[in-house]
């Protein structure tokens, strides 16, 4: 089931960047593995996933080190709410791989110093997007996007952290206008950024990480260079 679906969707990507003029080399497919057990998340790694994420940190400490261990290509995400507290036992979850650890969920300065300390104990470089909360939901964790530039103008100085770009959550909504604008105003910051830090040797804005099992194709349309799905590869029928 895993392989099938894992084919399916890379196909399904292919066609939305086929009909909005994109090359499918631009996306990374990071498949959510809230679904999957140790062995499904294999069986999508032999299929051609090469980047596997969590929302929790505890899921992430039982799944991936064994997966990391034995996959030298894998690389691990976190892209859930990171409280300080975890930032240490999510970067040792990330030691168990070649590649570095990537945290999509960077939404303050003082979660940003907390993951800059526990890396430098640790001898070890994260990747890290910023996370907006670009519909102001209660219910949701993300930056102000009016706090963007002076956030990463605070993170920007960390030396064992690189910031490769943003990353937000549609509304679960289905009205599909509302989930295109929320796309479109990440992409508006990451370019603001991109004018404000021009040369600047630590702000890359190079990833937009949005698009979810249910609206990856506006998002790939939206531009997109990174969908998260984890219901239409570890879930029968999807």
């Amino acid at each position: 089931m895993v392989h099938d679906n894992v084919l399916k969707v890379q196909n399904q990507i292919q066609e939305a960047c086929r009909l909005c003029g994109r090359n499918i080399q631009e996306i990374t497919l990071v498949a959510v593995t809230k679904y999957a057990t140790v062995e499904g998340i294999q069986e999508a790694i032999d299929s051609g996933i090469r980047d596997i994420a969590e929302s929790r940190v505890e899921e992430a400490q039982q799944k991936f080190p064994p997966l990391l261990a034995k996959n030298s290509k894998v690389r691990a995400h976190l892209i859930g709410h990171l409280q300080t507290n975890k930032a240490k036992d999510v970067i040792t979850v990330g030691a168990y791989g070649h590649m570095p650890l990537f945290i999509q969920s960077v939404d303050s300065l003082k979660l940003a110093q907390e993951i800059e300390k526990q890396a430098a104990k640790l001898d070890k470089t994260v990747d890290i997007l910023v996370q907006f909360n670009i519909a102001r939901e209660e219910q949701k964790f993300g930056a102000a996007p009016q706090d963007a530039l002076n956030l990463i103008e605070g993170i920007s100085p960390l030396t064992h952290i690189r910031m490769k770009g943003f990353m937000c959550m549609a509304p679960y909504t289905q009205d599909q206008d509302i989930i295109r604008k929320t796309f479109v105003s990440l992409r508006s910051i990451r370019d603001q950024v991109k004018i404000t830090f021009r040369g600047h040797p630590r702000v890359d804005t190079g990833v937009l990480s949005m698009g979810m099992s249910g609206d990856y194709k506006i998002a790939i349309e939206e531009g997109s260079t990174m969908v998260r799905l984890g219901s239409a590869i570890f879930k029968s029928g999807k």
